[in-house]
């Protein structure tokens, strides 16, 4: 089978945040070195087989507050229908793609096209602004970051960043941030149930680069510019010393 079984070794770091000495970074070697890429519309089969054109966007994305709802709303506002398939054609209200869920939490709307449910930003195949997300396709098309225009638990993925508070012997605390993999076991018992997924999935190693290189900009917003070049530096000397020990399994050797 492609994807491997998660609870194997890894290896962790760990530093002082240089902006904040009350907090410590824990961060996951053997994920950052490893080769993942997106594979979204290049062999992605989505997280469910009745959605396979629609990768991990067929539930919709849970804003993660007020803040990151407001900042997605002004670019919701930029979407033209050259770029947003669903477009409702007039100046687009909040209803057009924000709705609650089971538990009255808020989140992008879904909708079912051709038997594939998915988030009402996710442009389908054949549509001639391209298949995918139309919030990125905007980011790109106005020289900016993807993480500037979506939904932070968009952009985040499939990188998971947790806080715990650590006491230690002498009764002294920190918050301890762990930078790691957002594998299966992440999305709570519901993560056993998705038909395919990418983060262990040796289908979605192919990346020329590792992950620290690639999610560069989605590092430096969840740790900032000092602690990342720190956890750079890290990368690049655990990649150095070519150890065989720890390597995710799902990368290439």
């Amino acid at each position: 089978m492609p994807e491997v079984t998660p609870g194997f070794p890894r290896v962790h770091v760990e530093f002082v945040d240089p902006d904040d000495a009350s907090q410590v970074f824990r961060c996951d070697l053997t994920w950052l070195t490893s080769n993942f890429t997106c594979i979204f519309g290049q062999g992605c089969h989505g997280i469910y087989k009745s959605s396979p054109d629609t990768g991990c966007c067929t539930l919709g994305a849970h804003f993660s507050g007020k803040k990151d709802e407001k900042r997605v709303a002004v670019e919701v506002a930029r979407l033209t229908p050259e770029l947003w398939q669903f477009h409702p054609g007039r100046a687009v209200k909040r209803k057009d793609w924000v709705e609650l869920d089971d538990e009255g939490e808020r989140k992008t709307r879904t909708h079912e096209v051709d038997g594939q449910q998915a988030c009402v930003f996710a442009n389908r195949p054949g549509f001639a602004g391209g298949a995918g997300c139309a919030l990125h396709a905007l980011a790109l098309s106005k020289g900016m970051e993807p993480l500037e225009t979506k939904p932070d638990v968009c952009w985040q993925l499939p990188i998971r960043r947790t806080f715990r508070v650590v006491e230690g012997p002498d009764g002294s605390q920190h918050t301890e941030i762990s930078i790691g993999e957002y594998d299966r076991p992440g999305w709570g018992a519901g993560g056993h149930d998705l038909d395919w997924y990418c983060s262990s999935n040796t289908e979605a190693h192919v990346a020329v680069e590792p992950v620290y290189v690639t999610n560069r900009p989605e590092l430096i917003a969840l740790m900032g510019a000092k602690a990342y070049d720190v956890l750079a530096q890290m990368c690049e000397a655990h990649l150095r010393s070519r150890s065989q020990l720890a390597l995710h399994p799902a990368s290439p050797r």
